[in-house]
């Protein structure tokens, strides 16, 4: 069964499962898997999304570029720096080294990373093209020195099927910011 239809497959499956199965307490949910997929450059978000997925009950997966970050790239205040130049051309997408190999498991994903220029940096971008992320919800969070979400969930939207669930979520700057996160999954 190719990967498609083995996707298909599992999606009926689980609507199956969540109209007649009973659980314990007499309702009909199951367990659903929750991921925390987030990419940092400096360490903050790292940190950031360990402790929100200690708090989701979520596994937790670094999205790390193929070429990772130096000091000298993520210096936004040089027009050259590497993170300067991917930001002002939006359709560029820098390689990843890898993905979730069990991605279609999880029905929720978390999706963290610090602002940059008022968006998710597109590595993000990348990620998103390079998995299957139909019928999930993702709740994004954010880290940020001082700017919001801004355009981010329209800078996104378009890297996923339209059949996604998209959740704003958090910019987090404190540990009830991450309590607040957890409980939208």
């Amino acid at each position: 069964m190719g990967t498609i239809a083995s996707y298909h497959f599992s999606l009926q499956i689980r609507e199956i499962l969540l109209k007649f199965m009973p659980v314990q307490g007499g309702g009909t949910d199951i367990i659903m898997k929750k991921l925390v997929a987030y990419f940092s450059a400096s360490g903050v978000t790292k940190k950031i999304a360990a402790k929100l997925a200690e708090k989701a009950g979520a596994d937790l997966f670094e999205i790390c570029p193929e070429t990772p970050y130096t000091e000298a790239d993520l210096n936004w205040h040089d027009s050259n720096s590497r993170s300067s130049v991917e930001m002002k051309n939006k359709s560029y997408r820098p390689k990843i080294s890898a993905m979730p190999e069990n991605l279609s498991e999880y029905d929720t994903v978390y999706l963290g990373f610090p602002i940059w220029w008022y968006v998710a940096p597109t590595v993000i971008n990348t990620f998103l093209e390079s998995g299957d992320f139909s019928g999930k919800t993702i709740i994004l969070f954010a880290t940020s020195g001082g700017s919001g979400f801004g355009n981010t969930l329209k800078e996104l939207k378009p890297s996923c099927p339209d059949n996604v669930k998209w959740i704003e979520g958090k910019l987090i700057r404190s540990d009830s910011d991450i309590d607040a996160a957890a409980k939208l999954g």
